[in-house]
């Protein structure tokens, strides 16, 4: 099995937000990421506003924005590309 990219670790982790996974333990199991390379992902999708996060409490949820979705659609769009010329 091939090493994941940070690019693809991202949207891994995008796509779970996207479908509804909005809890932090819930995104790592989901997206199959040990709790430090998780932690790495949210802070970085979100400081690059992909993602947003709402504390209620000591409890952390994240969910998808617009933004993030498009980054979702356009790598989609890549991948389609890349594939057809193979």
């Amino acid at each position: 099995m091939m090493k994941r990219s940070k690019l693809e670790l991202y949207i891994d982790v995008l796509r779970v937000i996207k479908k509804g996974q909005s809890k932090p333990t819930r995104i790592m199991y989901s997206s199959n990421l040990s709790w430090n390379p998780l932690k790495e992902a949210l802070d970085l999708l979100e400081s690059q506003r992909a993602i947003t996060s709402k504390t209620d409490g000591d409890r952390k949820q994240y969910f998808i924005t617009e933004k993030g979705r498009s980054v979702i659609e356009q790598f989609d769009t890549v991948e389609v590309m890349l594939r057809e010329r193979s």
